[in-house]
């Protein structure tokens, strides 16, 4: 786990390793002027008549020694909020470009709550823990043991009250940070429930408000921050002992130096300007002492996040490219060769089952199946989103574990069953198929997807503003959009997944003219509820429960198979939707 978080320090090892060093200076500096300061008071207050002479020669040498610590305190300041946050930044950005390379596989081991809490709190909380280890860290240790070995030269029977206090201290603050550690270890997790409970309630705000649901979620929301609280205050209940614990034992040294001191003055075997260092020093390795637990807290506290964050740096994606990739795909044509596959390998039961399937180049593929049925797990599988448990698949002739996986994609466009959009214009959200694409053709892709009639309606036409989500444009626009997006790739093989649900029947009908027309050496698998989106196609693939039930085109089915006749007759007849029909 260390080497995977300070592999992320890269260009800030030098502010890294020139913050401790001007701790070091600071403390140098600080352990210096009490020792000058003892001097001014034995050579020079308490001489008969005073030395005025050497009080403010001392005196100037300890000017210059106080700016010099100040300044070492600024740069120290300086670079650990340099480095610390340089850190953090690297942090983040190794979070987000792994998450780029995760398969689905990998992705559906994290919640995006849990993601967006270890890019941001957990962050946090390290950065903080961080600067507090090369500031803190470094300065409270090192001033403890400056102040403990000066005590010793200047007094040691003294200074062995430092040294007790100092163990028997760093005990009790050890129980206390441990049994606050355990709190802290859970409170994290509970952040990701928050986070989800917020952004869950704020991306379905349409439907919390549609449904009345308010109140509910209102509550769902404090039982999952009451637990933070709560974890929170047990925590904090148990540092709370810290501060006391710390000021008994400061008040309780100050009073046993200044009796001891004051007994050994008094006998002649301690001067007065060694009693107000042993005093200060005394001050020092307390403050150094309770500064190195609230060090100790904040690296507790950092544990559980540095743990999740280094879980997500260092999960490696489950699909690789090859050693040699293939980069061309030399046509649309698919195989499956006794493929079945299951997202959980751990699952007893296999999601699709020994599918044997040939599809050639610019076919024209429906595929219908209840739900569940595993039609979306079969599509996935031809871009590599996820990989087959067994058996194969090939592409153009070739195994697809073969391709480069950009190659792959982009000769494979998939509109998913759930529409995305972006923040941006219609222009950009087009050119996530081809950056390079110009107006023509972006214009050219939303005709053959029928967006182009409301897109022209738009004031700003197509520079008018998609908001994040797509939330300023309908389900249907939304699809015909998505559809545009995916034919800018011109893709080799063109997979709708469910993707024209929420357009009518008659715009889904000038859709599939429209591909088979103008890109009829494209491969398109179209996933549909609708008998009337897929009867046309070259051939039909019937899904059930995982398996291939049949394949063939409209009128084989309708005589040879049953589910697709009941299927067909419960929409033509409106005595039953779609899924009744698959029982």
């Amino acid at each position: 786990m260390l080497r995977t978080l300070f592999r992320q320090i890269k260009e800030y090892k030098k502010a890294t390793i020139a913050t401790p060093c001007f701790m070091l200076l600071e403390v140098i500096m600080e352990t210096i002027i009490p020792l000058m300061m003892a001097a001014i008071i034995n050579n020079g207050v308490e001489v008969p008549g005073g030395d005025i002479h050497y009080i403010c020669k001392i005196g100037g040498y300890m000017l210059i020694i106080a700016v010099i610590g100040l300044f070492a305190g600024i740069m120290g300041g300086k670079y650990g909020a340099y480095a610390s946050a340089g850190f953090a930044r690297n942090l983040r950005k190794a979070m987000f470009e792994n998450i780029q390379t995760f398969s689905f596989s990998n992705i559906d081991k994290y919640s995006t709550a849990g993601l967006v809490t270890r890019m941001t709190t957990d962050v946090t909380n390290l950065q903080n823990a961080y600067m507090m280890a090369l500031r803190m860290g470094v300065r409270a240790p090192a001033s403890m043991l400056c102040a403990m070995v000066a005590a010793f030269i200047i007094n040691a029977r003294i200074a062995t009250i430092y040294l007790i206090a100092v163990i028997l201290l760093g005990g009790i603050l050890f129980c206390i940070i441990s049994k606050a550690n355990k709190y802290f270890h859970v409170v994290f997790q509970k952040y990701d429930d928050l986070n989800a409970s917020v952004q869950e309630n704020v991306s379905a705000i349409r439907v919390v408000k549609a449904y009345v649901r308010e109140e509910y979620e209102t509550n769902k929301f404090a039982q999952a921050s009451a637990k933070v609280y709560n974890m929170f205050i047990q925590a904090e209940s148990v540092l709370a002992f810290n501060m006391p614990v710390m000021n008994v034992t400061v008040y309780t040294c100050i009073l046993l130096i200044s009796w001891i001191g004051a007994h050994m003055i008094t006998a002649g075997n301690l001067a007065t300007g060694d009693l107000m260092s042993l005093l200060t020093y005394c001050m020092n390795i307390l403050m150094s002492l309770m500064m190195l637990s609230m060090v100790f807290v904040m690296i507790t506290m950092s544990i559980a996040s540095a743990e999740r964050i280094s879980e997500v740096i260092q999960e490696t994606s489950d699909i690789q490219n090859p050693e040699e990739p293939v980069m061309e795909v030399e046509d649309g044509s698919i195989e499956f060769k006794n493929v079945s596959f299951r997202y959980n390998k751990k699952a007893e039961d296999d999601v699709l089952k020994n599918i044997n399937l040939s599809i050639q180049p610019g076919e024209m593929i429906g595929v219908i199946g209840g739900t569940g049925s595993a039609k979306s797990s079969l599509v996935n599988l031809i871009s590599r989103l996820y990989d087959v448990t067994e058996g194969e698949i090939l592409v153009g002739g070739r195994n697809v574990k073969e391709y480069d996986l950009e190659t792959l994609r982009n000769q494979v466009a998939v509109v998913l069953q759930k529409n995305t959009l972006f923040s941006g214009t219609i222009y950009e959200n087009l050119r996530w198929g081809d950056k390079e694409a110009t107006d023509e053709e972006c214009k050219r892709a939303c005709k053959l997807a029928c967006a182009d009639e409301f897109i022209e309606k738009m004031p700003d036409g197509y520079n008018t503003y998609i908001e994040q989500g797509g939330t300023n444009v309908s389900g249907g626009q939304k699809q015909r959009l998505c559809i545009a997006r995916a034919l800018l790739k011109k893709p080799k093989i063109l997979i709708l997944d469910d993707s024209t649900s929420a357009v009518d029947t008659a715009t889904d009908a000038r859709i599939r003219k429209a591909f088979a027309e103008e890109i009829p050496d494209t491969t398109k698998i179209i996933i549909a509820q609708r008998i009337s989106s897929v009867q046309n196609a070259d051939r039909i693939l019937v899904m059930h429960e995982g398996k291939l039930e049949a394949v063939g085109n409209h009128e084989e089915l309708i005589q040879s198979n049953a589910i697709y006749r009941e299927v067909y007759e419960s929409q033509t007849k409106g005595n039953g939707d779609f899924d009744e029909g698959m029982n």
